[in-house]
């Protein structure tokens, strides 16, 4: 009883390979990739991809710096840099009020008031004596 070494004859091999080659040059050409997100709005990125775990876009932006929050969004969700452009835009527009105006409001605070008032204008009262 003769054991085989388990490989295939040549002639099978080649066969093989050669079809192997024919069906993945016809199969090859015909293969494109499509950018699914193409056309699509900001709101509409959003809702196809963000929504069902983020039911509100408010505050996914955090204060984030632009370009850190773009770079996230392009690894992590959105499948070319014109879609996490558009995101990003999206989420700083929906986000709580900007770094700018978080700013010129404390800077309105933190200025001295002054009033026009003529009641300011009075002097206090004399101290009663004993």
């Amino acid at each position: 009883m003769q054991v085989g070494s388990g490989l295939m004859p040549r002639g099978q091999l080649w066969r093989g390979l050669v079809a192997l080659g024919a069906i993945s040059v016809l199969t090859g050409g015909a293969v494109h990739a499509q950018n699914l997100d193409q056309g699509k709005s900001a709101t509409k990125l959003y809702a196809d991809g963000c929504a069902t775990c983020h039911h509100s876009a408010r505050g996914l932006a955090k204060g984030r710096f632009r370009l850190t929050l773009f770079l996230f969004l392009q690894d992590h969700y959105a499948t070319n840099s014109s879609s996490a452009w558009a995101l990003t835009s999206y989420l700083e527009s929906v986000d709580s009020p900007a770094r700018s105006q978080l700013r010129a409001a404390a800077s309105k605070r933190s200025s001295p008031v002054v009033s026009t008032s003529r009641s300011s204008l009075r002097p206090p009262l004399p101290v009663p004596e004993r």
